[in-house]
């Protein structure tokens, strides 16, 4: 494993100019280029399954669901609410704002439409995760691992949202380079891009978590970097600006409804919240009473899977900044209320726990290992156009 400590601590961009940009390019081009290919396959796939049935690739990807939400915000910004029969209000404050930004902010110097830019914020910002993934397995475990696991980030069975004009791939490149940036002691940029994923998903806390805790137990009496970091001032800076994304949007949407509470209030409008999971345990545990009993097992395993690799993420003994933003997503996901059938979109940020796979399936031969990602993304992309053309991201 590199030893972190000795990692560069110049900051991006340092050297010639764009002299590291471009080496640090070259050296993400495999990774990328075969990411590009998951992508690539996954779009096809969805092209003709929606010939077959009659359905638009285009408007699957960029007018249903979320998408929605985030181009009207986009278009008009806040204030729009449904009002449901069941008693629900679903507020369009319930979405952070970054997106919709990036979106209008596109859409006004370019010939693109609001939901058009919105899928070339994710065309480019799932480049831009894949190789912030690259850069983290890189540093930590080494090329080949690296590679292995970008291209699993990318098969991911519900990978196709990272090509939807959906928020999880600009959330999840602000993260992986956030992260990067704290393996790296570049401690101003992780407090930047920390905040900018605050201002995009409510995950973004999990970033936050990864740069404070990460930080405080290096000041701890005895750690390494005590010294250092009592005279360096980007230390503190980073754990200032961390913040402030994420808790400048949910301040100014409870001062608009006039509530300390009021994002909280709107997400449990959408029926959304954090309960510590007690919803999501009745939810399985009402599929497992219930015959044919085979969703609830299916759950159940999956929990159980997860739970096992971010073990096994900790037993490798993973850097503290990924296990904390590891395990922060996974709390996140799995222990809120909801619609439980967007748990598997929700899990696409947390790329650590994907590493004990990378690690495994780097050691095999590499016919072996594109053997198993070649089959993996073959499935991966039949599922996701049958799942767009069903229930899909909600």
């Amino acid at each position: 494993m590199t030893d972190l400590a000795q990692a560069d601590t110049a900051p991006p961009g340092a050297g010639r100019p764009g002299g590291v940009a471009l080496a640090a390019l070259r050296r993400a081009a495999p990774a990328l280029l075969l990411y590009t290919g998951t992508r690539v396959l996954g779009l096809v796939v969805l092209a003709v399954w929606g010939a077959a049935a009659g359905k638009s690739a285009h408007q699957l990807l960029s007018a249903r669901w979320d998408s929605l939400w985030y181009a009207r915000i986009a278009e008009e910004g806040y204030g729009y609410t449904i009002h449901l029969a069941d008693g629900s209000v679903h507020s369009n404050l319930a979405f952070f704002p970054l997106l919709p930004w990036l979106e209008r902010g596109i859409s006004a110097v370019t010939p693109l439409s609001v939901p058009d830019a919105g899928l070339a914020v994710s065309s480019i910002t799932s480049l831009l995760a894949a190789w912030g993934i690259f850069a983290v397995g890189d540093l930590v475990y080494g090329r080949r691992v690296g590679i292995t696991l970008t291209v699993l980030w990318g098969v991911l069975p519900v990978g196709i949202v990272q090509s939807m004009a959906y928020s999880e791939s600009l959330f999840t490149a602000l993260a992986a380079w956030s992260v990067y940036a704290v393996l790296t002691r570049r401690w101003v940029w992780a407090g930047v891009l920390a905040a900018l994923a605050g201002l995009t998903r409510p995950v973004g806390a999990a970033v936050v978590a990864a740069v404070w805790i990460t930080a405080a137990v290096e000041l701890l009496p005895g750690g390494r970097w005590r010294q250092a970091l009592r005279q360096d001032w980007r230390v503190l800076a980073g754990m200032a600006i961390a913040p402030l994304g994420w808790l400048g949007y949910v301040t100014w949407v409870g001062i608009r409804t006039d509530s300390l509470t009021g994002y909280f209030d709107v997400q449990n409008g959408w029926g959304n919240g954090f309960d510590g999971g007690l919803a999501f345990a009745a939810f399985i545990g009402g599929l497992l009473v219930h015959p044919p009993f085979v969703a609830g097992i299916a759950l159940l395993l999956a929990v159980a899977a997860l739970l096992w690799l971010y073990v096994s993420c900790i037993r490798q003994s993973q850097p503290l900044p990924l296990l904390v933003y590891g395990g922060a997503v996974l709390v996140l996901a799995l222990a809120a209320k909801g619609y439980f059938g967007s748990k598997p979109r929700l899990l696409i940020p947390a790329f650590p726990v994907l590493i004990p796979f990378a690690i495994a399936l780097a050691r095999l031969r590499p016919a072996r290992t594109a053997l198993v990602l070649g089959s993996v993304g073959l499935a991966s992309a039949a599922y996701a156009a049958w799942w767009l053309h069903g229930s899909g991201p909600p």
